[in-house]
């Protein structure tokens, strides 16, 4: 029996939670973000500031010198985290094999569902269906045999979207795409790939095995597998987070204390809003760092008081990062993470030391 996996995708999550607690931002162009004036950035957009070529990670600025009529709203990360709740309940309702993205994303094994009586488009019509009707907000659905396929099928027809690719058709479904459609090809392994002519995904698909690996090692058969509808990749049931982090290596080794504190408040940043998106507060603030010669090490102190504050977190760990300040100490890696959560804090992303 072939597998069923499900993709489920909320609409501009951020802003569509805005409209559905104030009506009045209903139909208009929502940017959740921070102000301009704070150098903020645009965290989401709803459809209808899209239509204005706004999109995440633009400069607040930017979107609204796009479109001046659009609402800003100061994102509210605990409410963005109490809905994600809600909706993860729901598709674990439906089945237990729940692997959570993000927030707002996951993908479902449903493979069990499927029978006499019960189709794959069913299953993911049930689930649209019961977000729709339980939370207020709309989801947009691809089901596939694989993972991989059903993420490319959810994007498709957004908003409130439902694509179905039917056993045996991933090839034909995937093969007009753009080749950086697949997970795994950013923009530098697009450009290569063009240069090699390939721009769709049919073109990869037809290349040869030896080609892939001569160009891209095992990284290639991988891409290679994709484009040819081939993932067997298990749907990953979350497990409990530990702790919450971010980490950057620096291009040269730095020995600078200003530039040392200015890369710890953008990491910092970077952990506390990761947190406050999970419904998240640690006692453990941990420093890591690793010097010049690849000596790598850890300090962390715990507070009183279980926090998510960007400026408790930088505060603690300023200060560790001030105790290792020793003349001649060049450091290459700085991370900072948060540890050690309270009963009752809500679920969370997978623990680990991300890049920046």
């Amino acid at each position: 029996m072939s597998r069923c996996i499900i993709h489920a995708d909320l609409d501009a999550f951020f802003a569509s939670v805005e409209q559905l607690d104030n009506p009045d931002l209903r139909g208009r162009p929502v940017v959740v973000g921070g102000p301009p004036e704070a150098r903020g950035v645009v965290a989401a957009a709803s459809y209808e500031a899209r239509a204005y070529g706004i999109h995440s990670a633009m400069p607040m600025r930017t979107a609204l010198s796009l479109c001046p009529q659009a609402v800003r709203v100061s994102p509210r990360f605990q409410r963005y985290a109490e809905i994600s709740k809600r909706v993860m309940d729901i598709f674990r309702q439906v089945t237990p094999l729940v692997e959570r993205i993000s927030l707002d994303e996951a993908f479902l094994d449903v493979s069990d569902r499927i029978g006499e009586g019960c189709s794959p488009e069913d299953v993911a019509r049930t689930v649209k269906e019961r977000v729709r009707q339980e939370v207020g907000l709309t989801v947009s659905v691809g089901v596939a045999s694989s993972k991989s396929v059903a993420k490319i099928a959810s994007g498709l027809s957004k908003p409130d979207g439902l694509t179905v690719v039917p056993p045996g058709g991933e090839r034909q479904f995937l093969a007009p795409l753009p080749v950086q459609s697949l997970w795994g090809v950013g923009p530098k392994t697009a450009e290569r790939l063009a240069g090699d002519s390939i721009t769709t995904i049919r073109d990869l698909a037809r290349k040869p095995e030896e080609w892939a690996r001569s160009r891209f090692g095992a990284r290639g058969l991988y891409f290679l597998s994709l484009a040819r509808g081939i993932d067997d990749s298990p749907v990953m049931v979350e497990r409990e987070t530990r702790s919450v982090s971010t980490e950057t290596t620096f291009p040269r080794d730095v020995d600078d204390p200003k530039a040392l504190e200015a890369s710890l408040r953008k990491l910092v940043e970077k952990t506390a809003r990761r947190l406050q998106g999970s419904g998240l507060r640690g006692r453990t603030i941990k420093l890591k760092l690793r010097l010049a010669d690849f000596t790598t090490f850890t300090r962390q102190t715990t507070i009183a008081q279980p926090t998510d504050s960007a400026e408790v977190i930088l505060a603690e760990a300023s200060r560790l990062l001030a105790r290792e300040l020793h003349a001649g100490r060049r450091f290459r890696l700085l991370g900072v993470g948060v540890s050690n959560f309270g009963e009752g804090e809500a679920e969370s992303q997978p623990s680990l030391f991300r890049l920046s």
